[in-house]
C-alpha cells in the first residue's frame, strides 16, 4: 500500500525513481477503510534529504499511511527553503488538538549542546509530553532519544568525549518481541552521534525494555521500548543512506574538525571509495514491525 504526502512533495518524484509506490492526498483512486495517520517531527537540517529517508522505510509496509510533517518552530532552516517549509509542515498549533496513530521524532545535530541552551527545548517538552496523550507510538531517533530520556524520566544529558560514528554489530535481546519479529541474532546498524545511552543507566532509571545492544558495551542500548508500546527509542540511524555518513566525514574534514573514520564504514577504511548500505534491510523490518504491531494491531 502507498504512503500518501501532500501534493509536491519532492520525495515524490525521488522515491519512484526507486519504485516506491506513492500517492498524494488529492489521489481518491485508492480506497481502504483504515489509514494510519503519522506525524513526523523533523529535526534534521537536510529536512528534504530526511524526508526521503523516512518515506522510504514507512513506504515498505502493506499498510496506507497519510503522512503529515511537524515543524519544531517557525525559525528560518539554513539547508532548507520556507517556501518548501511553508508548502508542507504544520506548526504544532495546528495540530495540537487532533490525534495520531503514530509520531516519528528525528535526530538532530546537538549532542554537544546542553539542552538548556537548545534554542527550542520548551518546545521538544510540550510536544513530546503532549505526544503521551495524543499519538499511539512515538519512535525517537539518535538525540531525539535523549530528549525523551530526559523530559519524560529525568535522564541526565550524557555526552560521549568522542563522536561514535561509523556502523557496528549488535545483537537481538528479546527475539521474540513484537518489535524485534524477524530480526537476526545478530545485524549491523550505524551510529552518528555524541549522545551516550549506556544500558546500565537505562535499566535504572526508567521502565523502559532494552531489545537490542551492540556488542561493543561501550555503544550501548540500541532499541528500547515501554511495555505499553507508547515509546520506541533507537540510538542510531536506521533511515539514513549508504553515503549520509560520508558526507557527514567529508563536511566535518572541511571545517577543519579533524573528524576520525567512521568505523566498517568505507570499504578498506578508504574514504574515497563508495561506501555500502548493510544496515538497510533491518532499517526496513524495524518501522514495519513498529507501524504493524504498536500501532495498527493494537
Amino acid at each position: 500500500m502507498p504512503v500518501k504526502v501532500l501534493d509536491g512533495l519532492p520525495a515524490i518524484d525521488f522515491l519512484r525513481k526507486e519504485n516506491i509506490f506513492m500517492v498524494t492526498k488529492s489521489c481518491v483512486k485508492i480506497q481502504i477503510t483504515k489509514t494510519l495517520k503519522i506525524l513526523i517531527l523533523n529535526l534534521m537540517p537536510k529536512k528534504v534529504e530526511t524526508e526521503n529517508q523516512l518515506l522510504r522505510l514507512l513506504s515498505n509496509s502493506p499498510l496506507q499511511i497519510d503522512i503529515q510533517l511537524l515543524r519544531v518552530d517557525q525559525r528560518r532552516s539554513k539547508n532548507t527553503s520556507m517556501e518548501h517549509l511553508n508548502n508542507f509542515y504544520c506548526n504544532f498549533i495546528d495540530i495540537q488538538s487532533k490525534n495520531y496513530d503514530g509520531l516519528v521524532v528525528t535526530g538532530a545535530p546537538l549532542g554537544l549542546i546542553r539542552f538548556c541552551d537548545v534554542v527550542f527545548w520548551k518546545q521538544m517538552k510540550e510536544i513530546i509530553k503532549w505526544a503521551m496523550k495524543h499519538v499511539t507510538s512515538t519512535l525517537f531517533i539518535c538525540w531525539a532519544v535523549q530528549a525523551a530520556l530526559n523530559i519524560l524520566y529525568g535522564v541526565p544529558q550524557i555526552t560521549r568525549r568522542n563522536r561514535l560514528a561509523g556502523v557496528y554489530r549488535h545483537y537481538t535481546i528479546h527475539p521474540h518481541a513484537s518489535l524485534t519479529r524477524g530480526f537476526d541474532g545478530t545485524f549491523l546498524a550505524i551510529h552518528s552521534r555524541h549522545a551516550d545511552f549506556p544500558s546500565k543507566i537505562i535499566r535504572n532509571n526508567t521502565d523502559l525494555k532494552i531489545l537490542v545492544e551492540a556488542e561493543n558495551e561501550d555503544i550501548g542500548a540500541y532499541l528500547l521500548a515501554s511495555q505499553d508500546k507508547r515509546i520506541v527509542c533507537v540510538t542510531g540511524h536506521p533511515e539514513y543512506d549508504a553515503t549520509t555518513l560520508a558526507s557527514e566525514y567529508y563536511r566535518d574534514r572541511l571545517n577543519g574538525l579533524n573528524p576520525t573514520l567512521p568505523v566498517n564504514y568505507f570499504p578498506k577504511d578508504n574514504p574515497n571509495s563508495m561506501p555500502e548500505s548493510t544496515w538497510r534491510s533491518h532499517g526496513y523490518l524495524l518501522f514495519n514491525n513498529w507501524l504493524n504491531y504498536y500501532i495498527h494491531c493494537v
